[in-house]
């Protein structure tokens, strides 16, 4: 303990000091670090994607033909159904009633009973 005596005000604030400026540069090295990874994932996406683009076109009729014949078994499923059930409303009707009593707002219910004395 003896040895911790004799620190003084510029140590510790040296100390302080050296700390604060190592946890920043952390911080800034780290900034980087993580717009480089960026960098290279979106890098790779764009080259994989001009990759595959001269293989969507191809695909791209098929494609709209089997989106066309996906919305008309949807639509056909719609229909089914909803000769199923019958037609409501679907309007939610909401009747205010006032009362000047309910035990639901009475605070006297929420109160703990003291036991009885022998």
């Amino acid at each position: 303990m003896d040895k911790f005596a004799n620190v003084g005000w510029p140590e510790m604030l040296l100390m302080a000091g050296v700390g604060f400026l190592m946890v920043f540069t952390v911080l800034v090295l780290l900034i980087f670090v993580m717009k480089g990874m960026g960098w290279v994932f979106t890098r790779q996406k764009k080259a994989a994607k001009v990759a595959t683009k001269g293989a969507a076109a191809a695909d791209e009729h098929e494609a709209i033909t089997n989106q066309e014949i996906a919305a008309a078994i949807i639509t056909a499923l719609k229909l089914y159904k909803s000769n199923l059930h019958d037609q409501e409303s679907e309007m939610i009707t909401i009747h205010r009633i006032a009362r000047a009593y309910s035990p639901w707002s009475s605070k006297i219910h929420g109160l703990t009973q003291l036991p009885e004395r022998k």
